[in-house]
């Protein structure tokens, strides 16, 4: 099959690599049709990395099913799906009360089976394959990944109706979590510095947008709130950004508030001054999210799936920009160079 495969300088080469086979007979093997580029690839884009040199990567994926096993009763060929790739190793105590996304051996088996998005084939467990409705396109379906993420930080908040929340970065993270708040009757105010992405936020509801190369944050954030600082702030930039928008994130709570971080680290120990004492005697909490699971006895990719399907998320007006798999380096490119591009999310046709 056709892949793209991470190079030694961290960019990708299309190659014919061995298709993947059907391991156990609870297994199902689906064709991509769509990925998605998130943040998370693009911190490894660009970027020699020699442990992913050689691999297939990606994890926002749709797509339909071409085999499966001969226990796999809720699925038959010629299915439209969207596949979950989180996937932990299933015997941990963590997987058995269903918190996979914190398996300490999460990556090593997600990128074996199911994260593997820039490739003509997956395949993966029956349960991590959710059935498509007619209505909800592939390239729509790619993003149920991201709004997944969204959706357990956004439970890991707790957000209510009412509350004052502070988003910052208007990526596709940023902008899921923004409809999940207005769903849930918050008042949103998002944070960026791309004008093509405060713009989409406005125009998916965000009750204030807030450009950080020309405004006053803290000063915007104060004016929103009556002066109190918002009831919950997600940090979803992440990344190399981090060491300046965490601590942001803490000064725009109130006190007692909530500072929920999702947007990602870089691996190993990273110095981010904090005002402790302040954050301390303020009983601010900071509250870490990873992924998603399940929510009490509901996954929580299947709630994303019920909530797109309803039209309750709008996933249609983040597809900015489409690219065929040969063209995946011109995808990231473009996904790299939002201020340029405007690009949200970029969505990768495999086949």
């Amino acid at each position: 099959m056709k892949a793209a495969l991470k190079t030694a300088d961290g960019r990708f080469e299309i190659a014919e690599v061995e298709r993947p086979i059907i391991p156990t007979s609870d297994f199902v093997l689906a064709r991509v049709r769509v990925a998605g580029i998130c943040g998370t690839d693009l911190h490894h884009w660009n970027k020699a990395e020699p442990e992913l040199e050689c691999h297939i990567v990606g994890h926002e994926l749709a797509g339909e099913v071409v085999e499966v096993g001969e226990d796999v009763t809720d699925l038959k060929p010629g299915d439209r799906v969207v596949i979950e790739t989180v996937m932990g190793d299933e015997v941990c105590d963590y997987c058995r009360i269903q918190r996979y996304n914190i398996c300490e051996h999460l990556y090593d088996v997600r990128t074996k089976y199911v994260s593997r998005a820039y490739g003509e084939f997956v395949c993966g467990p029956q349960r991590k394959f959710y059935k498509l409705p007619d209505h909800v396109s592939f390239e729509e379906a790619a993003l149920i990944d991201t709004f997944s993420v969204c959706l357990h930080a956004h439970h890991r908040a707790n957000v209510g109706v009412n509350q004052k929340i502070a988003i910052i970065g208007a990526g596709p993270i940023g902008l899921g979590q923004l409809q999940l708040a207005k769903m849930s009757g918050a008042d949103v105010l998002i944070i960026d510095r791309v004008g093509s992405s405060l713009d989409l936020a406005k125009e998916l509801g965000a009750d204030a947008i807030v450009d950080s190369a020309q405004e006053d944050v803290v000063a915007r954030v104060m004016d929103f709130t009556g002066g109190r600082g918002a009831d919950v702030c997600f940090e979803c930039a992440g990344g190399l950004s981090m060491p300046e928008t965490l601590p942001l994130a803490t000064k725009l709570v109130r006190r007692g508030g909530k500072v929920v971080v999702v947007g990602g680290f870089d691996a190993g120990e990273i110095a981010i001054p904090l005002e402790w004492q302040r954050i301390q005697m303020s009983e601010i909490e900071i509250i870490m999210s990873a992924s998603f699971a399940y929510r009490d006895i509901y996954p929580e990719q299947g709630m994303v799936l019920d909530l797109l399907a309803k039209g309750k998320l709008d996933a249609k007006s983040l597809i900015t920009h489409r690219f065929a798999l040969d063209d995946i380096n011109d995808a990231f490119e473009t996904a790299d160079a939002k201020e340029k591009t405007g690009a949200v999310f970029v969505a990768i046709t495999i086949s």
